[in-house]
């Protein structure tokens, strides 16, 4: 029986991710400190929601390892699924900017995905550490899929015009993000087994991924917690222990 272990961050989602795993009958334990009591070490299945920065090394000490999309994902997407220039570089070349880019660091939040000036980064983190830069666009629509092994088994609308939202795709919105999403799930491209697709209308341009994410610490948004956490189940590995 899988066994869903939540930071001790408590947060919309992972309680209705606990709801959920609690109708699926699975155990669920929420953490009391950024630590792994020793009882949580052992169990059979360990399936892991937790924060970007706090995952890593919590799937560490339960001996799991998390699936993460590649640092150079985006840029390697081709350009009929990108529809924007993207590059996968360091902090510091992108602090050397003349103009202003969208700049995000890969597979974390340590800073605000934004489109910053030249000058306006935040300053105090490693120059070396990986950041994405790209053409800034204008998204009309962003739409949240998870995936398991190619198949999309949830999805949501998230964002209008760049702004947060709760209303529901419409039908035609639907059928396009689907088409979009599933050919491009379809693609030779390497795409963890379990994982979220961002995905949304670039004005004047049409559908283009916005990032790949990591599905044990994503958002769930609208979608369907149940769904969702088969997922997350998804992107927990067991690592073999040694003999």
């Amino acid at each position: 029986m899988p066994t869903l272990i939540l930071s001790p961050r408590q947060t919309p989602d992972s309680q209705a991710l606990w709801r959920a795993a609690i109708e699926k009958s699975w155990e669920v334990h929420r953490l009391a400190t950024w630590r792994v009591p020793d009882e949580l070490r052992a169990v059979d299945e360990a399936v892991l929601y937790a924060e970007a920065l706090f995952g890593p090394s919590l799937a560490g000490e339960l001996g799991i390892e998390l699936l993460d999309p590649a640092e150079d994902w985006l840029t390697r997407l081709p350009e009929a699924f990108r529809r924007r220039s993207v590059r996968h570089t360091t902090l510091a070349a992108a602090m050397g900017l003349r103009e202003p880019a969208f700049v995000k660091p890969p597979n974390d939040k340590s800073f605000p995905a934004a489109v910053y000036a030249p000058g306006a980064l935040p300053t105090g983190f490693d120059p070396e550490m990986s950041v994405l830069i790209a053409e800034p666009v204008h998204f009309v629509s962003e739409h949240r899929c998870f995936v398991l092994d190619g198949v999309i088994r949830a999805h949501s609308v998230y964002a209008r015009d760049g702004d947060p939202t709760t209303e529901p795709a419409s039908d035609a919105e639907r059928a396009d993000m689907l088409a979009f999403a599933q050919e491009l799930l379809a693609s030779p491209m390497d795409i963890p087994r379990a994982c979220v697709l961002d995905c949304g209308p670039i004005r004047d341009r049409g559908w283009a991924a916005v990032e790949l994410n990591a599905a044990w610490g994503a958002g769930i948004y609208g979608c369907d917690p149940g769904a969702v956490l088969d997922v997350v189940r998804g992107a927990s590995r067991a690592v073999p222990k040694a003999r």
